[in-house]
């Protein structure tokens, strides 16, 4: 949409939150309060500006939205609405369309829901326009009065309501269009003889009407969608309804969730078609999924990226990884960040990998430790293998070529080298490179001594003759 500059209110604290967070930075479906109405500005509406108007913890805002084509305008004291949209309006100077004020806290409204109250807010020639909700409960919100035409009159907050007045149920939401014009001018009438002696935005409609300016309300057909955040049981609510929508959406897309009441996918997650999902899943972050994988239950994956027929097996937890087509991870794997799984390789129940490459086809099956390495194509590390990457000072790498078989039980005491088609006999501890082709064992020979049962059943009675004395 042309013509159209976005405010966002995002500098109160959020008492009622409970936290030393600053409300619009509580995650919800693994992204800031904030980002969804910024997202709405941006990606949904196009605005030419997007401002947002920070107080509270502003420097921390800031940082955490920096990339984004975004102005911030500082409100230093939260003295109500009105002062902070004026804080906005140096963004404004040479703009003359029409300025779409949201709420920081808000974070339901859909794109469809935006665009319907802007269309209907030019098709009324009005100069300000406020989107409203019909609810059960109305209280702590101001009400909608409208004259005998349907026109918006005026806005009442709830402490300035007379009694009538709050047993209206249509609510303001806090959601404006506005003549960009008027609303530069009109801040400037506003004063705080209020029961909160603050600068309303609402009181533009009564300085509006005074003008002959025409003011309209536009309800929104679900109030669920402009439901502001102001506790965390309002966070989890909406946490939940968002949750829902994007497991509707990827199932819509080709993805079979068994259980979605158990299924837990962030906003920012991608999935291919054919990927199944087992109950008690969590894909979070910017976690990237192919086609036609499988992820079992209980396994967590953040920041990762996995192709093409990939199976995750059961408890596993994969970090800012990558893992190639074909591969298998798991049960009770855990991939620590900067690991890189190639196509077909293997990683078995009980095995770590921390800042690794795990070449094509190799595997791990069981028990083993493999930390800032590379291994090459068809490798296998048995089972108790242990990467000794740590010397108590700094870490060091292990590298190991192609088709190397590692016997169980092996220490790789880092820096050290493991040439192509050579092997480790199990029990080795590896201080030194392995040439290419060659088999390296370092154990202590073997020794068996007979009748050794006989000394035992000896020292027993001894030992039960001294308890009985």
């Amino acid at each position: 949409m042309e013509g159209i500059a976005t405010i966002i209110l995002a500098a109160g604290k959020g008492t009622r939150m409970k936290s030393e967070l600053v409300k619009v930075l509580h995650p919800i479906l693994g992204l800031p309060l904030l980002s969804y109405p910024i997202e709405l500005s941006l990606s949904g509406i196009k605005a030419e500006k997007t401002i947002v108007v920070v107080g509270h913890q502003a420097d921390r805002i800031q940082e955490r939205f920096k990339d984004l084509k975004i102005d911030f305008a500082l409100q230093k004291e939260q003295l109500g609405t009105g002062h902070a949209v004026l804080q906005a309006i140096l963004f404004l100077h040479e703009f003359s369309g029409t300025v779409l004020i949201l709420c920081g806290d808000v974070p339901l409204v859909k794109v469809e829901t935006l665009r319907s109250f802007i269309d209907t807010y030019k098709e009324n020639e009005s100069t300000l326009s406020v989107l409203t909700a019909v609810v059960e409960e109305p209280f702590g919100y101001g009400r909608i009065l409208r004259n005998s035409e349907g026109w918006l009159e005026k806005i009442v907050e709830e402490k300035d309501a007379s009694e009538e007045e709050r047993m209206i149920r249509e609510i303001n939401t806090g959601i404006f269009c506005v003549k960009a014009p008027f609303l530069m001018e009109g801040l400037k009438e506003i004063g705080k003889e209020n029961a909160q002696g603050e600068y309303y935005l609402t009181d533009l409609v009564e300085i509006a009407k005074k003008k002959g300016l025409r003011c309209s309300a536009h309800i929104v057909a679900d109030p669920v969608e402009v439901m502001g955040i102001n506790t965390r049981v309002d966070l989890a609510m909406a946490n939940e309804v968002l949750r829902q929508e994007k497991l509707k959406e990827l199932m819509l897309a080709g993805v079979t969730i068994v259980d979605p009441k158990t299924t837990y996918v962030d906003r920012a997650v991608e999935v291919g078609k054919d990927t199944l999902l087992y109950p008690n899943c969590h894909l979070q972050g910017k976690t990237k999924i192919g086609e036609r994988c499988i992820i079992e239950p209980n396994s967590k994956i953040l920041d990762s990226i996995l192709g093409n027929d990939i199976i995750i097996r059961a408890n596993s937890v994969i970090t800012e990884s990558k893992i190639e087509e074909g591969a298998i991870i798991g049960p009770f794997a855990h991939l620590r960040p900067l690991s890189e799984i190639k196509t077909k390789a293997k990683i078995g129940n009980f095995v770590e990998v921390k800042k690794s490459v795990i070449g094509k086809g190799s595997k791990a099956n069981h028990l083993a430790y493999i930390g800032d390495s590379f291994l090459g194509e068809d490798v296998n590390i048995g089972a108790g293998t242990i990467f000794c990457n740590y010397d108590g000072f700094e870490k060091h790498q292990t590298i190991i070529g192609n088709r190397v078989f590692v016997g169980s039980n092996v220490e790789l005491v880092a820096p050290v080298k493991v040439g192509n088609d050579s092997s480790i006999g199990a029990g080795t501890t590896v201080t030194k490179d392995v040439p290419e082709g060659a088999l390296a064992i370092s154990r202590v020979k073997q020794k068996n001594i007979k009748k050794w049962n006989k000394r035992v059943k000896l020292q027993r009675k001894k030992s039960i003759k001294k308890k009985d004395l």
